[in-house]
């Protein structure tokens, strides 16, 4: 016997009469899902990842530790949900080569700039495809999971018995290998015996509280990324909205059109006049010119940024005319704020020649650059007006930013340019760079006699406790200190 269900409207339905809605249900709230069946080893993966990070990740300092956990992770990942798409694998290797990053260097400033990096990729590679709430949420998705999803991955399954005492008969049974034959491999031999005393280093309070604190840290971030996997969020329909009023929209782009092409037009001459303009400029010095307009196009171009997405986002398109007036507007604004960005650099630029290299400089000179590369790829969004792939594409130029900035070795760089300057006559920070990590001391040691004392403070981060905090840069610092002067 069937049952007949009539769906009506609201307001036609007699009293006493149950209605059920059978419209498309919209996107669930965050943190309101774990009902998804607990994958099968995925309780066994977050523990062994979590173990792991608290044996081998070395937390005060950039090592090898960190990328082999990230890998395991990876691995452990893909074997519980049997299978990985070849765009979420990009995201996954973007991760685990920021990673890489703290084998090679040892600027902790940089290797903390890979680590969030990484922890964006990894939660973009585990989402997949962009969710119906929205890039943020994308972007940090394991961490704001990982809190729903340590109950779910630690929540009682109902399992035959006999499965259960086979799990716990064979960690046993392991754990009795380990007990048996590892003493004895540690007296056969005293390099292994180095290694395992490396591998597991003395018991104090401090560091069992950094045990437990990564522990729990990677044992959530694992748990967060399997129950994404088990239950993925709605993908977003790519399609445009018109929302939004044509002559507000036409009124904002224009008016900043104008505006920075009456800026362009007054300040051609200054834009990229550099030095020669400020010596030609009576009472303008060096600093006085980079400081009085760095920040302020800096802040420009970020907010011009912010108004171009939200025009590919809410302008109107609906008519082929204002397809055409969006386009020229925002094509302008792209090329004139390419402009803008090109006078910033050349500003920071002048200011570094003149007073000397930091760090600070570097990254918000490569911050620029990133940020002109953003315009570019918002002006090849003109075609369609459709920027649904422009987010991702953003964060993914952002982390290939941060890869070359790694790849260059940004303080042997600031190094070896503030040396050059010295040479010249100009002074040196001798204090600066004595606050530099072993990144700089090949550089140093190869041209200053003294580079044992300037980079005294260095020193004594050289040695690694242990073979997962193991570093190149660690390494050929130890290697150019040997080789090179003392300081007495």
């Amino acid at each position: 016997m069937s049952e007949h269900v009539e769906v009506r409207p609201a307001h036609a339905v007699p009293p006493g009469i149950v209605v059920i809605d059978q419209r498309r249900p919209g996107p669930r709230p965050l943190f309101a899902r774990a009902g998804a069946a607990v994958p099968a080893g995925a309780r066994v993966a977050a523990v062994a990842v979590a173990v792991a990070a608290a044996t081998f990740v070395p937390v005060d300092r950039p090592g090898i530790g960190w990328v082999l956990v990230a890998a395991l992770a990876g691995i452990a990942v893909v074997v519980v949900r049997k299978g990985l798409r070849w765009r979420r694998a990009g995201w996954g290797v973007l991760a685990v080569a920021l990673l890489s990053v703290g084998a090679v260097r040892a600027a902790d400033w940089l290797f903390v700039l890979c680590v969030l990096a990484a922890g964006v990729a990894a939660s973009l590679a585990v989402v997949g495809r962009r969710t119906v709430l929205g890039t943020t949420y994308d972007a940090l998705a394991i961490p704001l999971e990982a809190f729903r999803a340590v109950p779910w991955v630690l929540r009682r399954e109902r399992r035959p018995g006999r499965s259960q005492a086979r799990v716990f008969a064979a960690v046993l049974v392991s754990a009795l290998v380990v007990a048996v034959f590892l003493p004895l491999l540690i007296s056969a031999d005293a390099n292994f015996a180095h290694f395992v005393d490396g591998l597991v280093p003395s018991v104090r309070p401090d560091s069992a509280f950094q045990w437990a604190l990564v522990f729990v840290v990677a044992f959530g971030g694992t748990a967060g990324a399997l129950l994404i996997s088990a239950d993925p969020l709605p993908e977003r329909e790519n399609r445009t909205t018109t929302a939004g009023d044509r002559l507000l929209w036409t009124a904002a782009l224009a008016t900043l059109t104008v505006l920075f092409t009456a800026y362009v037009l007054v300040q051609a001459v200054a834009l990229f006049g550099g030095t020669d303009y400020v010596l030609r400029t009576d009472g303008l010095t060096s600093a006085d010119y980079a400081r009085s307009g760095f920040w302020q196009l800096c802040a420009c171009t970020v907010l011009t940024l912010g108004i171009v997405t939200a025009a590919l986002r809410w302008a109107p398109k609906t008519s082929r005319t204002d397809r055409i007036l969006l386009r020229a507007l925002l094509g302008a604004l792209a090329v004139l704020s390419l402009v803008l960005v090109l006078s910033a650099l050349s500003r920071m630029w002048t200011y570094q020649q003149a007073y000397g290299f930091t760090v600070l400089r570097v990254v918000v000179e490569v911050c620029e650059i990133w940020l002109g590369v953003v315009f570019l790829l918002t002006a090849a969004t003109l075609g369609t007006l459709r920027a649904s792939w422009l987010p991702r594409a953003a964060v993914a130029t952002g982390a290939l930013a941060l890869l070359g900035l790694a790849a260059a070795n940004p303080e042997a760089l600031i190094a070896d340019a503030n040396l050059d300057r010295a040479a010249h006559g100009k002074p040196l920070d001798v204090r600066y760079l004595s606050r530099f990590s072993a990144d700089v001391v090949p550089v140093v040691a190869e041209r200053r006699p003294d580079a044992a004392c300037i980079l005294r403070p260095v020193l004594t981060r050289l040695p690694d406790d242990a073979w997962p905090d193991w570093n190149l840069s660690r390494a050929r610092a130890r290697e150019a200190v040997l080789a090179g002067s003392r300081c007495d």
